[in-house]
């Protein structure tokens, strides 16, 4: 089989997601920076409106990009084989892809931007690589970094909410690692679209910058040994011993997985809520824009309360697209299966995402998110 090529970086949180499903799916590739005169002749052009990564490069030249549709390409060529097919099991692994991608950018930002002293010679080494060999490398390598300083601070990451994002990501990691103390997975011996999400910040910022890493090892040690596990070929399963390669039986959703839920939703509710007002509000403001029309990556600011501490953070489509796909599965289940799943999330503190929907679709087009 030929190579796919995966344009990305070490660094992205976002390739994270793409490269670990190539990895698991022992689909062949090689990966390069998007900074190679056949990127720009060749794959630029065919990336829609969008210019971020990852992109991948198949073997018969077609560009996709945006980590959710790389994934979704070779799942539909491969029988959904990381797609659970009962109600609960698969509604907690499209929830976690929207939480891996969308729900935990504060922390990402936050530990990736907010400690130079430790992180800045990582950071800028990486950063220099996207840039060719030209005179004013560094100082273009310090263009980009400030731009992504800046949209860590868009996602909340500000200093006087330092405290209280370090609290929650503190306790998120801990009941993560007493989860994974006891699964290799989120939902048992194999991993499922939510692994997938959630590894894009754990491996790309929260696994890797120099601050962050040291906090999984020092305080999370099995939750670091599912990073490693989600960028090796194999099970990787050596501490659990042998097991088939599948989702726990019954449609089983683990405690310690409902735990971890009930204190994301403490963050990760109120922004959506927020969000979904916002966006609706910014969609009847622009009621006769045509379909096809790009989705904007965000359409102004949007403020809600955490714990008592106000926040004020973009507001992001892309986070609903995603959603949509939960709330579709559930709309399609039967009535009995629709109230267990329902169950479930008020358990988890998620119930609430059932009804936050925006008034206006997002479909995909030419490489690109659009309202439909």
């Amino acid at each position: 089989m030929s190579k796919v090529t995966l344009y990305g970086s070490s660094l992205s949180l976002y390739t994270g997601r793409a490269r670990s499903y190539l990895i698991k799916s022992g689909i062949p590739y090689q990966e390069t920076l998007p900074n190679s005169p056949h990127f720009a002749k060749n794959v630029l052009s065919k990336m829609g409106e969008r210019q971020s990564i990852p992109v991948i490069e198949t073997e018969d030249s077609e560009v996709i990009r945006d980590g959710a549709a790389i994934i979704d390409h070779y799942e539909s060529n491969n029988g959904q084989r990381f797609s659970p097919v009962t109600p609960k099991q698969k509604t907690l692994s499209l929830l976690f892809d929207v939480i891996g991608t969308e729900g935990l950018l504060r922390p990402a930002m936050h530990y990736r931007w907010d400690f130079p002293k430790e992180n800045l010679d990582f950071l800028t080494f990486h950063f220099e690589t996207f840039i060719p060999p030209i005179p004013d490398r560094k100082e273009k390598a310090e263009e980009q970094m400030n731009r992504m300083r800046g949209a860590g601070q868009s996602f909340g990451a500000v200093s006087a909410n330092f405290e209280l994002i370090e609290s929650l990501y503190n306790t998120l990691i801990e009941k993560l690692d007493h989860h994974f103390a006891q699964y290799p997975y989120l939902l048992g011996n194999k991993p499922c679209i939510g692994d997938f999400g959630l590894i894009a910040p754990f491996f790309g910022h929260l696994g890797r910058d120099p601050v962050a890493i040291r906090l999984l090892q020092k305080k999370a040690i099995r939750l670091f040994r599912w990073v490693e596990r989600m960028n090796r070929p194999d099970p990787d399963c050596g501490e659990f011993g042998p097991a088939a390669e599948e989702y726990l039986t019954g449609d089983e959703i683990p405690d310690s997985l409902i735990e971890v839920l009930k204190h994301i939703a403490l963050d990760f509710v109120p922004e959506t809520t927020a969000a979904a007002a916002t966006i609706n509000q910014w969609l009847e403001e622009n009621q006769a824009m045509p379909s096809n029309t790009v989705a904007e990556r965000h359409v102004g600011f949007t403020e809600f309360a955490v714990m008592e501490t106000k926040i004020k953070a973009i507001a992001q489509p892309y986070r609903f697209y995603l959603l949509s796909r939960m709330q579709n599965h559930i709309d399609s289940l039967s009535d009995q299966e629709k109230t267990s799943v329902q169950k479930l999330l008020q358990q988890c503190g998620m119930d609430d995402l059932l009804r936050l929907r925006l008034s206006r679709h997002i479909g995909r087009h030419n490489n690109r998110e659009v309202w439909l």
